[in-house]
């Protein structure tokens, strides 16, 4: 990836976009940071702080995200990781009270095409 072009990545905020995590490595393509290409089908902008709450409902939806695939070197997440998900799966598990909170300064600007602002920094959480 050309730094140039990273460094083009804005926030919510309009500020450039900072990594969420690389421990285990986040983002669509696995470089730490929550941005996205038209081929994302899952929009993988919201930097979220996971928790267990959240794992549960993600696995009864149908997305595992406990369990490790060595084969995408995806460890698995325990509550307290930090990962790069979908705005979908997000909302949906906000309008549950499930979702988990987030990093906004990590979370793609492209999000707020899809929720506001005032909903995400009520799930904000300082890094």
């Amino acid at each position: 990836m050309n730094l140039i072009y990273l460094l083009m990545e804005r926030n919510v905020f309009g500020s450039p976009l900072i990594p969420c995590c690389t421990d285990p490595v986040t983002g669509y393509f696995r470089d730490g940071f929550c941005r996205t290409i038209s081929q994302d089908n899952g929009t993988h902008t919201v930097c979220a702080v996971v928790t267990q709450n959240f794992l549960d409902y993600s696995f009864s939806r149908g997305n595992d995200l406990m369990t490790a695939v060595p084969q995408w070197q995806f460890p698995g997440l325990k509550p307290g990781d930090k990962w790069c998900l979908c705005i979908s799966r997000w909302l949906e598990a906000e309008k549950v009270g499930k979702a988990p909170n987030i990093i906004l300064e990590a979370t793609h600007e492209k999000t707020l095409q899809y929720t506001s602002l005032a909903l995400l920094q009520s799930y904000a959480v300082s890094l």
